[in-house]
């Protein structure tokens, strides 16, 4: 039996093939250069970018798109490495803070360029076509 796919079905599924290929080539990427999978390379994105506050695994994990507890458990090999910290808050003692430390910052900054390196060459070196895709994507998320 064969079915019709609508226009905005055969978007979504280009979309996700689209983001699962370049997921695996990222994660292949850092993987072999920096140990890291891209899951850990976004937490420390968003570590980099709170400059010393810490951020708690709530906000963390809607930032990057996992649950919380999917945040605890990528935190935990990245606390081992000792490239990520976590403390009590000073407001509220149940809720943990995760932050950068100086080796996590490096490793951020050289995972950088490896994700750089890679979009670009799945992007080519032709802007027009990053701005119609980042347009895309933008609209997608509007609300």
């Amino acid at each position: 039996m064969q079915h019709q796919q609508s226009d905005q079905q055969n978007l979504a599924l280009s979309l996700a093939n689209g983001w699962g290929k370049l997921e695996r080539r990222l994660d292949g990427a850092l993987g072999g250069v920096r140990g890291i999978s891209f899951a850990e390379y976004r937490i420390l994105e968003v570590l980099a970018r709170t400059t010393g506050h810490g951020c708690s695994r709530v906000d963390l994990a809607e930032f990057v798109g996992l649950t919380a507890s999917g945040v605890t458990r990528a935190l935990q090999p990245l606390e081992k490495l000792r490239v990520v910290t976590t403390r009590k808050s000073d407001r509220d003692a149940r809720l943990a803070l995760a932050a950068l430390t100086p080796s996590g910052r490096t490793l951020f900054e050289d995972a950088r360029s490896v994700v750089n390196d890679v979009v670009a060459g799945v992007l080519g070196h032709r802007p027009g076509k990053r701005h119609r895709v980042a347009d895309l994507v933008e609209a997608l998320i509007d609300d």
